[in-house]
């Protein structure tokens, strides 16, 4: 199975550098990136799109599916709740630490990494069950850190760098041996 994963278009957090306050809406460069990914979703034979329940997840969705297939929502695949550092400056934490998978250090009451991942890697899991042949993942950049520690290994525990940017896709595949990713 093809597994392709989106990250949402830009919202006012992203550019403001803050933690999520509320479930922002796609800004207007958000919208364009949205159109722009959707030309190349054209090229893509999906059977359904999943999406994270958040409105920036569910308006790229909207955009994005260009085949008009159905569009599945899924909360395993809503971003990694910031706790009390919502609508608060990135600046507040220790960014390396927040996105560390093998830290001991609790920043407050933040949903820790380790839970985070294992919520969206049981989403991964009970999707490499389903009859799909390509689906699109709608989702954050938190979750496709969380995806790609999944399919590529924690190595060491540093994900700071390696999610998504806005409407970037990234392909990942299910092999047919159950052990392989």
């Amino acid at each position: 199975m093809k597994v392709y994963i989106v990250r949402h278009g830009e919202v006012s957090s992203n550019v403001r550098g803050i933690y999520n306050l509320v479930d922002d809406k796609l800004n207007e460069k958000g919208i364009e990136q949205a159109n722009i990914l959707r030309e190349k979703v054209k090229e893509i034979d999906y059977d359904v799109i999943i999406s994270s329940p958040l409105i920036r997840a569910r308006e790229t969705s909207e955009i994005i599916n260009v085949k008009n297939k159905e569009i599945i929502y899924d909360d395993r695949l809503a971003e990694r709740d910031a706790g009390s550092f919502k609508g608060k400056s990135l600046d507040l934490t220790d960014r390396y630490e927040y996105w560390n998978y093998n830290t001991e250090i609790h920043q407050g009451d933040e949903e820790l990494i380790k839970d985070f991942f294992k919520r969206v890697w049981e989403f991964l899991e009970e999707l490499k069950e389903k009859n799909y042949e390509s689906v699109i993942i709608s989702c954050h950049s938190g979750v496709s850190k969380a995806i790609r520690g999944y399919f590529e290994g924690i190595e060491d525990g540093d994900f700071l760098k390696k999610g998504l940017a806005n409407c970037e896709l990234k392909l990942y595949e299910f092999m047919g041996d159950e052990d392989d990713k």
